[in-house]
């Protein structure tokens, strides 16, 4: 484990920032991390950079202090939270001009970190767990509270997915002694859906394809299919997980089109599948159990390419 107060201090300018498309879990401990920080480090600026996120999250306290724009100067400490350098977007900038860099994540495929202090468990249910673990109870509050919470839960699948641990039940134990509405956090930030993104469940699920007698399991979606249905932006939030529970399955693919020439993949397996391995073949990477890339090509090719590299596991 890291110091992390020992790490920043005496830095005038802190960033902080997550993966591009960031998701509960990103979002959490990105937003937990800076309102620790400021706590212990008054005298210093903190900002959270980030991209656009699902206005599912702008229920949560201090979101929309986060910054968006990335025109920022430098910050002299940089920390990257919840991923590897690669996937920060914009943030990058700040990243390799950073006097020290710091990054903290769960990922296997990230395993030796990326920033001259790392702090990387790929054990632990998430990023938000590992900020829970750096943060000094004594300053521990009901907004740092709530933001752990929403990532820890977001990141296990609410509480289900094998990485949940009991230390990570007993720090959802802790985290709820704060008071916060956690029942309408998690609607609201989770479970809740719009109609278009009803719509776009099921015609993926409708049109989805079974491989290797039921055991895989894909859906997908173009850009044609998206503006026929009037979807923008990214509605997909959980398709692959529904996709998942189906009965018979052992893994899912899911892959939306974000552009001409690029599909955005999601996998997640149950038992058998390292889909980490299966993701970091095309460049991206992930957890055993859920892991996910980017990728040029058409749906059909990509595909296949999936598939070939999952066919040893069912022979």
């Amino acid at each position: 484990m890291i110091d992390i107060v020992a790490e920043c201090s005496g830095a005038k300018t802190i960033g902080i920032c997550g993966h591009i498309k960031p998701d509960g879990d990103c979002i959490g401990a990105t937003l937990a991390l800076s309102l620790y920080l400021k706590k212990r480090l008054p005298d210093a600026e903190i900002t959270v950079f980030s991209d656009e996120i699902s206005p599912c999250f702008e229920c949560v306290k201090g979101i929309r202090e986060f910054d968006f724009t990335f025109e920022k100067e430098q910050p002299e400490v940089f920390i990257v939270v919840d991923t590897l350098a690669s996937r920060i977007g914009n943030a990058e900038k700040y990243f390799k001009n950073a006097k020290k860099t710091i990054n903290i994540d769960h990922h296997i495929s990230n395993a030796e970190g990326c920033a001259m202090v790392n702090y990387v468990v790929p054990t632990a249910s998430s990023a938000s767990e590992l900020i829970y673990n750096l943060i000094d109870p004594a300053y521990l509050d009901k907004d740092m509270a709530e933001a752990i919470y929403m990532g820890i839960a977001h990141d296990t699948g609410i509480f289900k997915f094998a990485s949940t641990s009991p230390k990570t039940m007993r720090i959802v134990a802790d985290l709820m002694e704060y008071g916060f509405d956690f029942p309408a956090l998690l609607d609201k930030t989770y479970y809740e859906k719009t109609y278009i993104q009803n719509l776009a469940l099921g015609k993926i699920l409708s049109d989805s394809k079974l491989h290797f007698d039921g055991k895989v399991i894909s859906g997908s979606m173009d850009i044609k299919t998206m503006n026929e249905m009037g979807i923008t932006g990214n509605p997909f939030e959980g398709v692959v997980s529904q996709l998942r529970i189906t009965e018979g399955t052992e893994c899912a693919i899911f892959m939306y089109q974000i552009n001409a020439v690029t599909y955005k993949v999601s996998l997640r397996s149950k038992q058998i599948v390292d889909v980490s391995k299966v993701a970091e073949h095309f460049g991206g990477g992930g957890h055993v159990r859920a892991a996910g890339f980017y990728c040029k090509g058409e749906a059909d090719n990509i595909l296949n390419e999936i598939l070939e590299l999952m066919k040893p596991y069912f022979d």
